[in-house]
C-alpha cells in the first residue's frame, strides 16, 4: 500500500489553513488542472466530521467520481477523510497542522490501495503513485498561495 507524505510551511494561522484546507470551494480552486466539482454531499464551504462530499474529476484521461467522508477532526490539528466510494480500493488522507514561528507546517498523509490485485501493483509503480504525489503537492502549493494572499 503506498503512503505518501508531503509538508509544506505556510505563512499563515494555524486556524486559516485549516480551514482553507476543508473548504469545498477553495478545494475546486486548487485542483483546477482535473476539473474537479462537488456534485453530492456538502458541495460548498466548509466540511466538518461526519459529513460526505461527492467529487466529479478527470483523472489520467478519465471522468471519474469519487466520495469521501470526513472520518475525524480535532480543530485546527487535524482532520481526516476516506473513500467510501470510488476508483481505489480504498484510500485515508490525514491533513495534520502544526504552528511553527510564524506560520503553520501543513501535513498530508495520504495512504491507498489500488484495485485490480497485482495489476494494480504494478500501474501504481509505474504511474500512479507519481500523479498522486504531484495531485498533492500541486493542492498544497495552491492552498499555501491562497493563505498566504489571505493575510
Amino acid at each position: 500500500m503506498p503512503i505518501i507524505h508531503h509538508e509544506i510551511f505556510i505563512h499563515a494561522p494555524i486556524t486559516v489553513c485549516f480551514d482553507l484546507a476543508r473548504n469545498i470551494d477553495v478545494h475546486i480552486q486548487t485542483t483546477g488542472k482535473t476539473n474537479e466539482r462537488a456534485v453530492a454531499g456538502v458541495t460548498s464551504g466548509l466540511i466538518e466530521k461526519g459529513q460526505t462530499v461527492t467529487w466529479e474529476a478527470t483523472h489520467l484521461g478519465v471522468r471519474q467520481k469519487l466520495t469521501a467522508k470526513i472520518t475525524q477532526m480535532e480543530r485546527p490539528y487535524q482532520f481526516v477523510d476516506v473513500m467510501v466510494k470510488g476508483a481505489f480500493h480504498s484510500f485515508t488522507h490525514t491533513h495534520e497542522f502544526v504552528e511553527s514561528g510564524t506560520g503553520t507546517i501543513m501535513k498530508d498523509t495520504f495512504s491507498y490501495k489500488s484495485p485490480l490485485g497485482i495489476v494494480g501493483i504494478l500501474v501504481d509503480k509505474l504511474l500512479l503513485e507519481r500523479y498522486m504525489r504531484e495531485f498533492i503537492v500541486n493542492r498544497a502549493e495552491g492552498l499555501k498561495k491562497i493563505a498566504e494572499e489571505s493575510i
